[in-house]
């Protein structure tokens, strides 16, 4: 964030290092078939920059941001032939006790800001703009919890990166050069069963997420029998780096359904840093020895984008639409 001033200038569309935010919107969308429904994502894309300076400068103060992840079906339509390196639908996770699924997305808006209403009206005009060329896969509006707790009363995302190492970690860099400064992004929608988490003992829950509840230290316990979600979800390569990914996980939830969840969102330089947090948090390390957080929170969505960076977002949709202008009426559909 060097160099950024929030507070006097709308937040840029497409800012992976914008502050996190007591409010959000994850908003899952398929594009239909056809090129007049492309078309719109096109324009609707050309134009996000915009419209967060619309709705943003009501309230500078209020933080407004957008990041939109285009998933790879999408990504063929809009660029066949040229995609980022790792690119591909989510891989489902399937261990001896539980699995994470893989569900359907062309597009993600993560829109963040300080104020519910922002995030309303944002997505309001947005819906608006996409008209009837998308459909709603899943929308999730979530908010800060106290002190930047999950619904399990945990602090949530103390180990993301921060200054020099948040592009690092978050950000595609020279090793795949087209797609320079633009972000591999998980998301999956997990739902709590809180009442069974009420029955473990204190000193075990912190045991199963590896930190202590009341201040948030870290448990070391490499010497334990039982690795905890902490250890599991931390990947070390084989010359020994450690790689971080960003997280801006929000709780989210309806207590008159009883719905109370987490929708956990990954930024990652490398995709592959997310697989392997998922396949040790599902299948075990050693296998069998899975995360045991995962017996009260199950997963309901798994979904891969890319978030381009925003010169290569508008080079990207600019592309698509010079293309789509250029073929005659009837042309490609998929």
């Amino acid at each position: 964030m060097t160099g950024k001033s929030w507070d006097r200038v709308p937040i840029d569309a497409q800012s992976i290092d914008a502050p996190l935010s007591r409010a959000a919107v994850f908003l899952v969308l398929s594009v239909t078939d056809g090129p007049p429904a492309l078309a719109k994502v096109c324009s609707v894309l050309d134009g996000l920059d915009d419209l967060v300076k619309t709705v943003g400068f009501r309230d500078l103060a209020g933080r407004l941001s957008c990041i939109v992840g285009i998933g790879r079906d999408l990504w063929d339509r809009l660029q066949p032939g040229s995609r980022p390196r790792e690119l591909k639908a989510f891989v489902p996770v399937e261990g001896a006790v539980h699995k994470a699924p893989s569900t359907p997305g062309d597009l993600l808006f993560h829109i963040r800001a300080e104020r519910t209403d922002l995030c309303f009206e944002f997505e309001r005009l947005l819906l608006d703009a996409l008209g009837a060329g998308v459909t709603v896969v899943d929308e999730v509006a979530g908010f800060r919890y106290f002190d930047a707790r999950d619904l399990l009363g945990f602090v949530d995302g103390t180990a993301n990166p921060t200054g020099l190492d948040l592009p690092a970690s978050a950000l595609v860099g020279d090793e795949d050069a087209g797609f320079e400064g633009g972000s591999y992004v998980v998301v999956q929608k997990y739902l709590h069963d809180l009442d069974a988490w009420a029955r473990i003992p204190t000193p075990l829950q912190e045991a199963i997420i590896g930190r202590t509840k009341i201040d948030n230290v870290e448990i070391d316990d490499d010497d334990a029998p039982r690795k905890s979600h902490k250890s599991l979800a931390t990947i070390v390569d084989a010359d020994g780096n450690e790689h971080d990914i960003l997280r801006d996980n929000m709780p989210f939830g309806r207590p008159g359904q009883r719905e109370f969840g987490t929708y956990f969102i990954g930024y990652s330089r490398y995709l592959w840093v997310v697989e392997k947090m998922l396949e040790r948090m599902y299948v075990g390390d050693p296998p069998g020895a899975y995360d045991r957080l995962l017996d009260v929170s199950t997963p309901h969505t798994g979904t891969t984008f890319f978030a381009p960076a925003r010169p290569a977002l508008q080079r990207l949709v600019r592309a698509a639409q010079a293309q789509l202008a250029a073929e005659p009426e009837g042309g490609r559909t998929s």
